[in-house]
């Protein structure tokens, strides 16, 4: 991993979706997105997971996550608090099944 854009986070989920996480975390106020910013409004699952060996049922499910300097710990953790009780809740609903 020597070259990464330091701060910029990529986390896959099975069995959730991707936008249904984006919609729960932006209610909390937290913002991420579902792939580049050039490929947002696209519902096919990321060309550039699918290219490093991803499933496409984890690239569905996929958060794209950026912090910088002025973040948190704090906030890091609340960001991460918040992901885990969206994961839970909406794999419990879910009709894509369960890991």
């Amino acid at each position: 991993m020597k070259r990464r854009l330091p701060g910029s986070l990529n986390f896959g989920f099975s069995h959730v979706e991707g936008e249904s996480l984006l919609l729960y975390l932006d209610s909390k106020g937290i913002a991420v997105s579902t792939g580049s910013a050039c490929s947002s409004h696209k519902l096919e699952p990321s060309h550039v997971l699918l290219s490093l060996g991803l499933p496409p049922v984890k690239c569905h499910g996929s958060l794209r996550i950026t912090m910088g300097r002025s973040n948190t710990e704090e906030e890091a953790d609340y960001v991460g608090e918040c992901i885990i009780e969206a994961v839970e809740r909406f794999r419990g609903i879910s009709a894509l099944g369960r890991e």
